[in-house]
């Protein structure tokens, strides 16, 4: 073979075997959310800052069934890069524990390309409320609670959903008991509490900073492993209670068998994109963290987290049917 034809066949199989933006074709971001929340937003941030080097990248929202509908989507699409999705906490550890039915298998059905996010969930109360009980510390709420069995409540966005078991690893490692009111969605809880019909809650820093900020809610501790830099004046739960770590996180995944070399781009054109400092600037506004890892990390991560949480949704007794 010619030096020119060996050159023309290098090429072809090259063009062959590149993954869609190196064809033109766009690929496209499902978000198994509705428009306009956080991980949209984040994921849009991304989209617009890899267009360089992946070209265009769209976002396409599927909510539906606490986020499976969208990530099911992700995991029956052709495994060749033209369609990745957003795997969430809810998505791909709590889901598989709380729903008796899963459309999609969360250990099996993905190839991991990058966590993309963690955002702190903080325990706020209503002010007013810890006002006048004189709780002013996360302490005084456990000592509370403790000389008070059943008199405190707390709220979340419904039976599973990450805030009630936030509350739930929070009650068995303080050694409490607080009633849990399940509300249909995140709004409702937090107007809930804001009204005083709850005491307290387990919310994320981004949707909660508003009026911890304003001074309607008090802010007790985040519960990430240390303060976030967001609010370093506010506490880590950790603190307190020894070895409590749970937020709110999500990344990026490709359907299985996706192959090796399209991952590996993917990977190294999101990782650059989350290392952005604009990328940070614009997280930092949603009290998000970026974290860029590995394809292999964020599956072992995802691995650990779905383990993690077995025994927390069966403790909590939650079940969609």
């Amino acid at each position: 073979m010619s030096l020119i034809h060996r050159r023309l066949f290098c090429a072809a199989t090259a063009l062959l075997a590149a993954p869609a933006w190196a064809q033109g074709k766009p690929i496209r971001i499902i978000v198994p959310y509705a428009a306009g929340g956080p991980l949209d937003v984040t994921a849009r941030v991304l989209a617009e800052r890899v267009k360089d080097s992946l070209g265009t990248v769209i976002i396409e929202n599927k909510p539906g069934a606490g986020g499976n509908l969208g990530v099911d989507l992700v995991a029956k699409a052709p495994a060749d890069g033209f369609t990745i999705g957003i795997a969430a906490v809810a998505t791909h550890a709590i889901n598989p524990w709380l729903f008796s039915k899963m459309p999609y298998d969360a250990g099996k059905d993905f190839a991991p390309i990058t966590q993309m996010v963690r955002v702190p969930n903080v325990l706020v109360m209503n002010a007013d409320t810890a006002q006048r009980l004189k709780i002013n510390t996360l302490a005084d709420l456990i000592a509370f609670a403790k000389a008070n069995p059943g008199r405190l409540n707390f709220g979340s966005g419904g039976n599973g959903s990450a805030g009630h078991l936030a509350g739930e690893m929070f009650k068995k490692a303080a050694g409490i008991f607080a009633v849990h009111i399940p509300y249909n969605g995140g709004s409702p809880a937090q107007l809930a509490l804001l009204s005083g019909q709850v005491d307290f809650n387990f919310d994320n820093l981004a949707t909660a900073s508003a009026n911890i900020k304003s001074g309607k809610l008090k802010a007790l501790a985040v519960t990430t492993a240390q303060r976030s830099s967001a609010m370093p004046e506010v506490a880590a739960v950790a603190e307190t209670l020894k070895g409590f770590e749970i937020d709110t996180w999500w990344g990026l995944v490709a359907p299985a068998n996706t192959p090796h070399e399209v991952v590996e781009r993917l990977n190294k054109a999101f990782t650059a994109a989350l290392q952005a400092p604009e990328t940070k600037a614009r997280f930092a506004l949603l009290m998000a963290e970026p974290v860029a890892s590995t394809p292999e990390q964020f599956g072992a991560f995802m691995k650990k987290e779905l383990n993690r949480y077995e025994p927390v949704v069966k403790a909590s007794g939650a079940r969609v049917d």
